[in-house]
């Protein structure tokens, strides 16, 4: 009988989600037109998808940067965070060898940045931003969280961000920019292009996911495990740290999707 009154208590919300109708508005341009007029690669690489849910007020983002090691990939909006309530923004950035450091991360920056400034206008909550993606991706959402820097060019604070949840992101100085540097992929560096390089204890909650420690690429799960380390003891309160057992570098991103919707969806609470 307790079953039977549940299942009725949640049968509305049940049916509102199974009616939200979704809506996805392509190549929204993130810098300035001027920009675009002047550079034709930012003109095709500086170019974000908007999906977000129809006549839905409050609802959070979630800002996904692709993998490829900054030197491939594209904008997408994964197929695991479609029709779960939220907005996603895929985020298209410049890859190397066609810049170099700082242009992708300033490119991050640029879109979430957009994303601020706009939600609102078609219903979501500029309170409700997290920012995640995988590999490269994760890296970049860690640069502009931790580096204030690069947000504070568009007057927005990074602690505005509500949570940071990057998958498998690198947290030395990412290997393609010390390729740019001449230096090779086993050997590891930290500076200001390393988002161990900008610990700090007011950073918004952070949630880092990795695979396997045996399977990952290189030293992946150990740096995020000196992340993690290093962001206790610079005196942050909420970072966590999953490492995915049995998945690869790959492969990780799978299990990690449902990670990622439960923290949103528990943020959210904390948040309201």
């Amino acid at each position: 009988m307790k079953k039977i009154i549940v299942l009725l208590l949640l049968l509305p919300a049940l049916w509102a989600k199974a009616q939200t109708t979704y809506i996805i508005e392509k190549d929204i341009h993130y810098y300035p037109e001027a920009d675009y007029k002047k550079d034709a690669y930012i003109n095709s690489q500086c170019v974000l998808d908007f999906y977000y849910p129809k006549n839905v007020k409050d609802f959070a983002t979630i800002v996904w940067f692709h993998g490829g090691g900054i030197t491939g990939g594209s904008k997408e909006i994964p197929k695991a965070l479609m029709e779960k309530g939220y907005a996603v923004i895929g985020v298209g950035y410049r890859l190397s060898p066609n810049v170099k450091a700082p242009a992708y991360i300033e490119d991050a920056a640029a879109a979430v940045a957009w994303a601020f400034k706009h939600v609102a206008q078609y219903g979501g909550s500029n309170k409700q931003i997290y920012l995640s993606g995988h590999s490269a991706g994760g890296y970049l959402a860690m640069m502009i969280t931790l580096n204030k820097k690069y947000l504070a060019k568009y007057n927005i604070d990074a602690n505005q961000i509500a949570e940071l949840i990057p998958f498998s992101g690198q947290c030395i100085t990412h290997f393609t920019i010390r390729s740019e540097q001449g230096i090779k992929d086993t050997q590891p560096t930290i500076d200001q292009y390393a988002p161990l390089y900008w610990v700090r204890a007011d950073a918004p909650p952070v949630l880092l996911i990795t695979g396997d420690a045996e399977m990952e690429l290189l030293g992946r799960y150990e740096e995020n495990a000196y992340m993690l380390r290093m962001m206790k003891l610079s005196g942050h309160k909420n970072t966590r740290l999953f490492q995915l057992q049995g998945f690869d570098h790959g492969g990780m991103a799978t299990p990690a999707f449902p990670l990622l919707l439960k923290e949103v969806a528990a943020r959210q609470k904390q948040i309201k």
